[in-house]
């Protein structure tokens, strides 16, 4: 599976865990294999980053780390540089801060670039809050979106819901999207506004964690029930 030669490298895509548990409880053992085997790496954070290594790869040196930092900050002309151990005949894995890379994720600029530059690119399994989500809500799996983040500004967000709304009515498409953490409890109480009683609503937070809550029911129960969301992860799923 690994470049035991110095023929060109690949770029492997290197799932993390969605939150702070034992990665080997949600991880298969090629995670495990795929640490061991590579030393340059694009991640977001270097500590975390350096963090997980040390906790897959416990033997593994860290001195001998490449880390390559992928954030809001990093210039898109160093981007393409990163791959260039490739042509050396080394692997690079992304690693994502939490879940699979280059899904709601930077890493997909790297990715690009390797499709650009020839460069064989190599998913490996691990956890995706949003297909876990989706697979765990009883919703429609086959005819599905990923919004991403809704708007900040209520008025905008709120026909945003609305637009989403009638998508999913019309094309029988479930609606899928994130807010950060700490704003989650305002999101839900503009979803329980906004939304038909009859609309269904599913909230899949913590995933794969001791405290993972995932319900679907309609707004109108969601009302009676809120459910205190701050600061933790989750995924917003929308059905009419």
């Amino acid at each position: 599976m690994f470049n035991q030669t110095k023929d060109q490298g690949k770029l492997y895509l290197i799932p993390t865990t969605l939150g702070d548990t034992e990665p080997l409880e949600v991880l298969p053992i090629s995670i495990k294999r795929a640490i061991e085997n590579i030393d340059y790496f694009v991640v977001e954070n270097e500590k975390s980053a350096r963090r997980f290594i040390k906790k897959i790869a416990p033997r593994k040196s860290q001195s001998n780390l490449h880390l390559e930092l992928l954030n809001k900050y990093t210039e898109a002309a160093a981007i393409p540089t990163f791959v260039n151990p490739c042509f050396e005949g080394e692997n690079v894995g992304v690693l994502s801060e939490a879940g699979a890379p280059g899904v709601a994720d930077p890493g997909a600029a790297v990715v690009k670039v390797a499709h650009e530059k020839g460069i064989q690119v190599v998913p490996l399994v691990g956890p995706s809050s949003i297909l876990l989500a989706l697979m765990a809500s009883g919703m429609n799996g086959q005819n599905f979106a990923f919004n991403g983040y809704l708007p900040i500004d209520t008025r905008e967000r709120k026909s945003t819901i609305k637009r989403l709304e009638k998508v999913s009515k019309e094309a029988n498409q479930s609606q899928l999207f994130i807010e950060t953490p700490y704003r989650n409890d305002k999101l839900l109480a503009d979803l329980s506004k906004t939304l038909a009683p009859s609309t269904l609503l599913c909230i899949a937070c913590d995933i794969t964690l001791p405290t993972e809550y995932i319900v679907t029911k309609p707004v109108s129960e969601w009302k009676h029930g809120p459910v205190e969301l701050h600061k933790r992860p989750a995924i917003f799923i929308v059905q009419g």
